[in-house]
């Protein structure tokens, strides 16, 4: 199974096309938050299922602020992160991950890249921002998870070049 990651795209979807015709469709996507979009119209431009969670910027939403999926029989936990103050660090997120029995950790709102795979227990990722990245390069990023059952998943950080996204 292909699965696109994404985080804070904050309603700008153009990065999200262009990252959809570079890779194609995948068979899901996970979006760690700050969307600002609702997840049907998120549905309709992917066409496969996705699994989403609120961000700190997501008002009125009845998105949840965390969930766990499993996938090809990986167990993920999703979040945006800033309840689980990530900001300053991903023990909170590991706890929590570790005491879900979560395999995969993910979270959004810091807008940089990071996977951490040095625990064999437990990947912790951060796809960065598709529309306003803050590491240095500033280049858009989403991560590709490829799963297969009874495998360990792998994953690949990928950085668009051109950022569609129009500053103010």
């Amino acid at each position: 199974m292909r699965i696109l990651i994404v985080s804070d795209t904050h309603g700008y979807d153009s990065n999200l096309r262009a990252v959809l015709g570079k890779t194609g469709q995948p068979d899901c996507m996970i979006h760690l938050g700050d969307s600002e979009s609702t997840q049907e119209y998120l549905d309709s431009i992917v066409n496969c299922p996705v699994y989403m969670v609120a961000g700190n910027c997501d008002y009125f939403t009845r998105l949840p602020l965390a969930r766990i999926e499993e996938l090809d029989g990986c167990r993920i936990f999703m979040t945006h992160g800033h309840y689980y103050y990530v900001s300053v660090g991903v023990r909170d997120l590991a706890e929590e991950a570790r005491t879900n029995s979560c395999d995969v950790a993910m979270f959004g709102h810091t807008h940089r890249p990071f996977i951490d795979e040095s625990d064999p227990e437990l990947t912790i990722l951060n796809p960065g921002s598709l529309s306003f990245p803050r590491q240095e390069g500033r280049k858009p990023s989403y991560i590709l998870m490829e799963t297969r059952p009874g495998q360990k998943p792998s994953f690949t950080l990928h950085f668009l070049e051109q950022n569609l996204v129009k500053k103010f």
